[in-house]
This record gives structure tokens, sequence and C-alpha cells, in this order.
């Protein structure tokens, strides 16, 4: 009688393998040596039979501790026994070959995700809004309640009798596979609904309303669930994502929760201080103006940004300062200026126009 070869050597394991190793050299094992993919070769035939005894012992932790203690003798399995069906992990494997007998193996499916752009106006971005979405998309066929027959009617299929699958014997092995008559729905019609023409969907179209809320920003995705494509065979439907794009506004931009703007003063006004209006979403608002205010300066109006949308509060307005600077002056404004820079010891060319470019670059 040939010796028996070492179960840990048949599935390439060492002996402290945990199950997690076990079994994925057993699926690696199996799937290589499977009948319907070595046909007619009897050398990986009788190696699949072992390969199915050394995981059906070691698998089991009782079996497994027997046979550590005392080899073959310790379990005497006799062989593998194919009639005796195979460890449970081999259906995970092969469900693509072997199905129960006289049932269908539909696949639950979930349906597709769906995406739908949506711009939104700066505006709404800060506020935030509800949104009607139209969208189209197959729905079940109510005409045929999913069927595809003609007021629902259909009948067994006499490909397979109604199971949905075929049965063929390869080897030792019984194997069940989808009938290609019925896509292993079990059922057949004659007529085809006249709304589907036999598809069991119907593209419809649907309005939702979907709240945006105050913050997203452009590349935001909000998820709703449940209002993707249907699943099939019963699945659950997939989800819908909303990819929102954020217009730009003529006055201002957004720098994560803030908003940027700019407010033009004179330079008088920078010298010696003073009002200065400038717009916010909200409305325009006075901004004070220090003296000595240089061009470029930023000033901060709180709580006039963006909401943030972790909940991390509200952003700000920043408003930067642009200092003007007059092209042309009048005669009694050059005088002015003239006598101005005499008493501030600077030496200028009346005719040269040196002052107001001094002016210039100093606020540039």
């Amino acid at each position: 009688m040939p010796t028996k070869s070492d179960y840990y050597d048949i599935l390439g394991v060492d002996r402290n393998a945990s199950e997690e190793e076990l079994k994925k050299a057993y699926r690696k094992k199996a799937l290589k040596y499977h009948p319907d993919r070595n046909h007619g070769d009897k050398k990986a035939e009788a190696h699949f039979k072992e390969i199915n005894e050394a995981y059906a012992v070691l698998s089991n932790s009782e079996k497994r501790s027997n046979y550590d203690r005392f080899g073959h003798a310790g379990v005497d399995t006799g062989g593998f026994d194919p009639s005796q069906g195979f460890p449970d992990i081999f259906g995970d494997i092969f469900g693509e070959f072997f199905g129960s007998p006289g049932t269908a193996r539909k696949r639950v499916q979930r349906g597709d995700d769906l995406q739908y752009n949506l711009t939104v106006t700066f505006e709404e971005a800060l506020f935030g809004k509800e949104a009607k979405l139209k969208l189209r998309r197959p729905e079940t066929c109510h005409s045929c309640r999913g069927t595809g027959a003609k007021e629902g009617k259909t009948k067994s299929c006499p490909a397979c009798g109604g199971a949905g699958q075929l049965r063929f014997q390869q080897g030792f092995f019984t194997v069940n596979r989808t009938c290609n008559q019925c896509q292993g729905e079990g059922t057949v019609f004659l007529d085809p609904c006249p709304d589907c023409r036999g598809e069991r969907y119907i593209a419809r179209e649907k309005t939702i309303s979907v709240k945006i809320p105050a913050g997203v920003d452009t590349g935001s995705r909000l998820r709703i669930l449940g209002e993707g494509e249907i699943g099939a065979n019963g699945g659950p439907p997939g989800d819908l994502y909303v990819a929102i794009t954020v217009q730009e506004h003529p006055q201002f931009t957004r720098d994560g929760d803030h908003i940027l703007c700019e407010t033009s003063i004179s330079f008088i006004k920078a010298i010696l201080g003073g009002k200065a209006e400038s717009p916010t979403i909200k409305g325009p608002v006075n901004v004070t103006i220090p003296p000595g205010t240089q061009d470029g300066k930023i000033f901060r109006l709180k709580g006039l940004g963006f909401p943030n949308l972790r909940g991390h509060g509200v952003g700000d307005q920043l408003v930067k300062i642009k200092v003007e600077i007059p092209k042309q002056v009048t005669p009694q404004q050059r005088e002015l200026l003239e006598k101005y820079a005499k008493i501030s010891g600077e030496e200028i060319d009346s005719d040269s126009g040196k002052l107001f470019k001094k002016v210039k670059d100093f606020f540039d």
C-alpha cells in the first residue's frame, strides 16, 4: 500500500499555519487542480482529491489535533469521498461551477451609483439652497411588474423545467450551470410587455429635492442614499452623488472659508485716515482707515465669510486696500502739494512731475 503524503505538504503550509493560512492555501490549490480546468487529467483529479482530504482534516480542530499526534492513523479518513460533499469553503471558490440542484443562482446586485453635476452661484454656496434635480433613470415597469411579459404572464422554462439551472455530469461531479434560455429566471414569456418591450425596466424622469448646505465649494460632492440606479434581482439601489461647481463672482473671490475683496481709497485718505465703504455679500459696510494706511493693507471683517462644512465656525471677509494715485491734478492741487513737499524737505522740479512719481512709488 503506498505511503500517503503529509497533509501539510499537500497544501504547502507550515505545521503552525493559522486557519486563514490554511484557507488561503486550499483555495489556491483547489482552483489550480479543479477538474473543470483539467478535463481528462487523471493526475490532476487525484491531486484534487488529496487537497480536499487534507483540508477536510486540517480545517477541523479535533481532527487536526489527532493528526498532529498520531498522523494518518489518528484520523483514518479512508480517502476523500466526493459523495460526502466538500468543505464549506468550497462553495465560495467555485460558485460559478456549482449550484444547489433545482435552484436558480440569480445574483442579487446593488444598483450603480449616479452623478449629477450641479452649478450654483457664489451666494447660493454661501447661504445654501434647496435644489430640485431632474433625473432620468430606469425603473421597474409597472405594467408587467418587472417580469417583461405582457400582463405579467409567464410560464415555466421548458429547457430547465423552472429550476433556472441545467445539470451536467463532469467526471465524478454533478455541475449546475445557469440556464441560457431563461438566464436563471426559471420562467419565460411568449408575448413581451408592450410598454417595456420585455426589458422589464422603463426610463422615467423623477424630480427630487436636495438640500445644498451653506459652505459648499467647487469639488464638493453630496451623497444622496438610495437615489441611484435600481439593483438587479431585488438588490438595493445605488446612491446619487451631486458634484458641485460654484460660479465666479465679479467682486469677490474665495480662499478656504474666507472671502476676499478690494476697496480703493485716495492717497489723501491713506495719509489722513477716515472711512471707506467696502462691499460685502450682505451689503456695503464702512471700514475705518487709520492715518498712514499703506497700499495692500488688509482689514478683517469678522464672521462675513463662508460657514465651515465640518462645523468649525465661520470664515471672515478680508478687505485689501488699494491706494489710488491721481493721474492728473489741478494747478491749485499741484501748488498745495509742492508746498507740502517743501515743508517736508523734499526737493522737486515743479515741471517734471517727479513729486507724483515719488508719491506713487511710495504707495506701490
